[in-house]
């Protein structure tokens, strides 16, 4: 149990590290969900758990000041104790997104008195013109939030695995049959909250057609990904041939260095 709880804390610590050496989406609950069923001996229960919480949490990102819930803990450990647990993708949720949202009352403590501090102090460096202080600081404040994530995950686990399953015993049967029916809602709400960034008159007839690929003519998802892959290529081919053309015809030497 503790060597699975440290291992967990390990994984959270890296997958926050996007924080101080830059994104790299090893913070995306179907990410993490694969390493905690790796820890936890259960990667395909891992992997679907991962999915169905990343589909929940894809519409949340930041935006300006604007933090979301943290889904580093919240995907981890909401796999993990339904993992250990025995439950399914609706336990997952249950308990992911609670904890998602308090954690991110931590965050903002650390972000809000911390970092502040150690901004002020990069700038004292950069006024010197030691750029190795304000690496240092930045390094500092990414690797001192992976931390705290660390242990919040660690010490949640140990504390918190062997009380999931009595938990789980005292929620109603309405209640869990409500919470599955939420388990459809909620990915159907993450992605709408996606497309409504990303729709538009150009692009709007691309999402029909995946929709009728995959509905009338039975491709899977898989396939229609194949399909849109090969569609991208030869569209930007011939947005390229149409500029070259139009440089051509207002005089201006074109030079086509591009290899297949």
């Amino acid at each position: 149990m503790i060597v699975q709880a440290i291992l967990l804390g390990v994984v959270a610590f890296i997958a926050q590290c996007e924080y101080a050496l830059g994104t790299s989406l090893l913070s995306r609950p179907i990410v993490t969900g694969l390493f905690v069923g790796i820890v936890l001996g259960d990667i395909k229960t891992g992997i679907i758990m991962g999915a169905t919480l990343e589909l929940a949490f894809i519409g949340s990102f930041s935006v300006g000041a604007s933090i979301p819930p943290d889904v580093v803990t919240g995907g981890i450990l909401g796999t993990a104790f339904a993992i250990t647990a025995g439950a399914g993708t609706e336990t997952a949720l249950l308990l992911g997104l609670p904890i998602a949202t308090l954690t991110l009352i931590l965050k903002n403590v650390y972000l809000g008195l911390l970092i502040p501090v150690m901004n002020h102090k990069a700038d004292d460096y950069a006024k010197d013109g030691n750029y190795k202080g304000v690496e240092r600081m930045h390094l500092t404040a990414g690797v001192g939030l992976s931390l705290m994530l660390a242990l919040i995950v660690t010490f949640s686990f140990m504390v918190g695995s062997s009380t999931v399953g009595k938990l789980l015993e005292m929620i109603p049967e309405f209640v869990q049959h409500g919470l599955t029916v939420a388990t459809g809602l909620i990915p159907a709400l993450g992605f709408a909250m996606l497309a409504r960034l990303l729709i538009n008159k150009q692009v709007a007839p691309y999402f029909f057609l995946g929709f009728a690929l995959a509905a009338y003519l039975n491709i899977p998802v898989t396939g229609v990904a194949i399909f849109g892959a090969i569609l991208a290529v030869v569209i930007v081919n011939l947005m390229n041939v149409r500029g070259n053309q139009m440089q051509t015809n207002t005089g201006e030497v074109v030079e086509d260095d591009d290899e297949f």
